[in-house]
């Protein structure tokens, strides 16, 4: 039996190394991680999309993304036969983004961000993750490693931006009910971790090892 490719894309910023406590068997899966790329100049995100999705070897791939990630790879499934697509801590379409993000679209504060505060990862964990930044900063290190001012000008520009007003039923969401960046009040038709926040990825990785399997194998929406 071939083994099932399995892409992970990575949140906002960071690497792929979000992704070392998720451990599906090498038996089953073949486990491909993908990295940002600097975008081109004027780059938009469904383009950029399609420049990654060129990085996809294999027939049949099982999308996974994280946050922006998420977003990513719903635009990815556009231009790859995907087997399935699943989101993690992320949205289907901009009417599941807080009230915060939705005025930031209307007024452009997004562009008053000055993007040296997150060139400094202090204010980049702050901004992204709250103000628990003392014991979670070396993770934040490790892990948002993508610094790039071009980059992350663009990154909040397109996931403001995003133009998906109507969710795809075909993705499988897996959402936490204590996600601070996409409250879960604003998420229809996920399967809900209990207790997992936005960084879930990294501290309920023992509920995706648990899950993530069948999900993949078995999960209709």
């Amino acid at each position: 039996m071939s083994k099932i490719p399995v892409y992970f894309m990575p949140g906002l910023a960071a690497s792929s190394t979000i992704f070392e406590r998720i451990l599906l068997s090498p038996d089953v899966f073949e486990t491909v991680l993908l990295e940002w790329e600097i975008p081109e100049d004027h780059e938009v995100l469904h383009d950029y999309a399609k420049r990654l999705a060129e990085k996809i070897k294999h027939k049949n791939p099982v999308l996974i993304g994280v946050s922006f990630g998420g977003i990513l790879v719903q635009e990815m499934a556009k231009f790859v036969d995907a087997r399935k697509v699943i989101i993690i801590s992320s949205v289907k379409s901009n009417l599941e983004f807080p009230l915060r993000m939705k005025i930031a679209k209307t007024t452009k504060a997004y562009k008053l961000i000055p993007m040296n505060l997150f060139l400094n990862i202090e204010n980049l964990a702050k901004f992204s993750f709250g103000d628990k930044v003392n014991q979670r900063l070396k993770l934040y290190e490790k892990f948002l490693s993508v610094r790039d001012k071009r980059y992350l000008e663009w990154a909040i520009e397109q996931v403001i931006l995003w133009d998906r007003t109507q969710a795809d039923p075909e993705v499988v969401h897996i959402h936490g009910d204590a996600d601070e960046v996409f409250p879960i009040k604003n998420i229809k038709n996920c399967i809900v971790v209990k207790g997992g926040t936005h960084i879930m990825i990294l501290n309920k990785f023992r509920w995706l090892n648990e899950n993530l399997p069948k999900i993949i194998i078995e999960h209709k929406n």
